[in-house]
């Protein structure tokens, strides 16, 4: 959508940005009489959600893991719901948190539904439990070879959420190079979330590498980006 993003409260004239807040309610006064003081409406599909596990790790000592699963998913959910791209018009990179976010509740759901959990699945699914909030999800040589596919279908579901805000963001600026390899970045998504991400976990992790490169190209013009995102969907080919 198009918002103006700086906002003043008509009650008692504090002014705000709504890119931070995600929120036209007046911050000071908790008034919902607010204009729009910008001249133009800037393309905003960013929310100001933040990622809170706290209530799910408080519970890993107490809980059954399955509770603690459930929790999990919930917060994960919450967090990733609507969640965007573009900020004020510009596009922002895809995100550390988002991607472990969506791992966590990918995971968190297998292990939640699971009858039994090896130790090795219940390890991992609370070594993402601790680092998921700062971004930090452990490294594709400690993905338990159950949790592979939940790992390549969280990756590329977050890979298609950024995609799909880069094609928003190019019908406005149109690009035809990087136009040309969200066209091939769409084909090797699909065929990842048609497998339930049941691909390699290190193609995976190309997919979003590769995304990354043509965010880099559509935001800052870093066309060494471009060939390097190029060349990564050429490696899966």
């Amino acid at each position: 959508m198009k918002v103006r993003g700086h906002r003043e409260c008509q009650d008692c004239g504090t002014r705000w940005t709504y890119y931070e807040t995600g929120s036209v309610e007046c911050p000071s006064c908790g008034s919902l009489r607010s204009v729009g003081v910008d001249e133009e409406r800037q393309l905003h599909t960013a929310t100001a959600a933040t990622l809170d596990l706290r209530e799910a790790q408080s519970l890993v000592d107490e809980q059954p893991l399955r509770t603690v699963a459930e929790r999990a998913v919930e917060a994960t959910r919450e967090f990733t719901r609507g969640y965007g791209f573009i900020s004020g018009g510009e596009v922002q990179p895809l995100d550390d948190t988002y991607l472990a976010a969506m791992e966590l509740r990918t995971v968190a759901d297998t292990v939640g539904r699971a009858t039994s959990v090896t130790d090795s699945e219940e390890s991992y699914f609370l070594a993402l439990l601790a680092g998921a909030a700062d971004g930090e999800r452990p490294p594709r040589e400690q993905v338990p070879d159950s949790l592979t596919d939940s790992r390549g279908l969280a990756y590329a579901k977050a890979v298609e959420q950024y995609r799909e805000d880069l094609r928003t963001y190019l019908d406005e600026h149109p690009d035809e190079a990087a136009s040309d390899l969200l066209g091939r970045l769409r084909g090797h998504v699909k065929r990842a979330l048609a497998l339930d991400g049941a691909i390699p976990t290190r193609d995976a992790e190309t997919l979003v590498e590769a995304a990354r490169g043509i965010g880099s190209y559509v935001a800052d013009s870093d066309e060494t980006a471009l060939a390097t995102a190029e060349s990564r969907l050429d490696a899966l080919a």
